[in-house]
């Protein structure tokens, strides 16, 4: 992996050090910004921070390190079979580097975002520094026994519970997800607490975005089949009689863009399904507002900072039931949520949503209302900032 690290310069007392693979870059400042822009209170509130953004050296995809950031790097075992271990291999590459910036100019705090590689670094760092640390979890898949099966994926299992045994908080950026990993504890107490994510109520606002006379549905996120991009497309072919200029616009790029391609083909709806691939974060926040409706039918979500995003502007948002936004989402009050892979309640729900204005902007006021109280960045970074100081009381 290739770390960079960049101080966020402050004279202010509470000195917090960030290990995360997520990160934006040059090519795609959408990249891990729920990190970064929080990130970017935190003086504000009495925090400076030392970033350190990893990417193995071998997957550069692109990678542009932003000017300002300071290059470094090393070499896990590649793939799979070598996540349990990447921690250990991301350590050795920090541990000289750290040493001397702590000397320089002491941590308080470790913050690491993920068990694996970067809260398995920071178990080690934090023994050497003898500084507490805490580790974000941000996915369903806290072991990552998802991502990694059999004997490689009951060693992540194994690294990943070290990790949440010994971190002195274990942020959750849902309820869902908060079960996800006590249920994987298998009953070891482990000290996890819920940290929601925000969103920027300036950038991500109602506005005028455009022409809104054309019925438009946007979804933003990976074409990945858990996402539900599929069911979109097929609910639009069923609504293409009753909405003739119905469009749908997909931001996001993955796997799965030749498929739903070939299907908005073979479904005779062809040119109202546009791809946009990937877009930057203002692209993002100018689609949201010309939007009619926003929907992300995914199956496996553990929050989803576009469904708050499109909350924000003021927007109509569908999401499903028994996932992270369902904890936000009040069915038929700030938003809409459906069974998941239900097309018949997803056609149900554009038609209602599409013929009745009225209803729609209302479900976009309140969503609004909700981000604006309880859902900001601000919201998180002050979340964070409780949680560092009960670590170091």
């Amino acid at each position: 992996m290739q770390p960079q690290a960049v101080a966020l310069e402050s004279r202010h007392k509470l000195h917090v050090l960030t290990l995360t693979p997520f990160y934006p870059r040059n090519e795609d400042d959408t990249c891990g910004c729920f990190i970064s822009e929080p990130l970017r209170l935190m003086p504000e509130l009495g925090v400076s921070s030392t970033v350190i953004s990893v990417h193995p050296v071998y997957r550069q995809d692109g990678y542009t390190a932003r000017r300002g950031l300071r290059d470094g790097g090393y070499l896990p075992i590649p793939g799979n079979l070598g996540l349990s271990s990447a921690g250990l291999f991301l350590y050795a590459g920090l541990r000289a580097r750290l040493h001397r910036l702590h000397r320089a100019r002491p941590f308080d705090v470790i913050h690491a975002h993920a068990a694996l590689p970067c809260g398995q670094a920071a178990r080690i760092l934090s023994r050497d520094l003898r500084i507490p640390f805490v580790v974000s979890v941000h996915g369903l898949d806290a072991f990552a026994t998802q991502q990694v099966r059999g004997l490689p994926g009951r060693w992540c299992e194994t690294a990943s519970r070290k990790v949440y045994v010994s971190a002195r908080s274990v942020i959750c950026v849902s309820e869902h997800v908060k079960q996800c990993v006590l249920a994987g504890m298998k009953g070891t107490p482990v000290a996890c607490r819920v940290a929601y994510n925000g969103v920027d109520p300036m950038r991500f606002s109602p506005g005028q975005g455009g022409d809104n006379s054309e019925p438009m549905i946007l979804s933003v996120g990976n074409l990945h089949p858990i996402k539900g991009h599929e069911l979109v497309v097929r609910a639009v072919a069923a609504l293409k009689d009753t909405y003739s200029d119905l469009r749908y616009e997909i931001i996001g790029m993955g796997p799965e863009a030749h498929r739903l391609r070939a299907l908005a083909e073979k479904l005779d709806i062809k040119s109202r399904v546009l791809f946009l691939g990937r877009c930057s974060r203002q692209e993002v926040a100018d689609k949201r507002r010309q939007c009619s409706v926003f929907v992300l039918p995914s199956r496996y979500e553990a929050l989803g900072c576009v469904y708050l995003e499109a909350m924000a502007c003021g927007k109509a948002t569908i999401g499903c039931h028994g996932q992270g936004i369902s904890e936000i989402i009040r069915h038929g009050e700030n938003g809409w949520l459906i069974k998941p892979e239900s097309l018949a309640e997803l056609v149900d729900g554009l038609f209602h949503l599409l013929g009745n204005p009225s209803l729609s902007e209302r479900l976009g006021r309140e969503g609004r209302r909700t981000t604006a109280e309880q859902f900001t960045l601000h919201h998180q970074a002050e979340h964070w900032l409780r949680i560092y100081r009960e670590c170091i009381a």
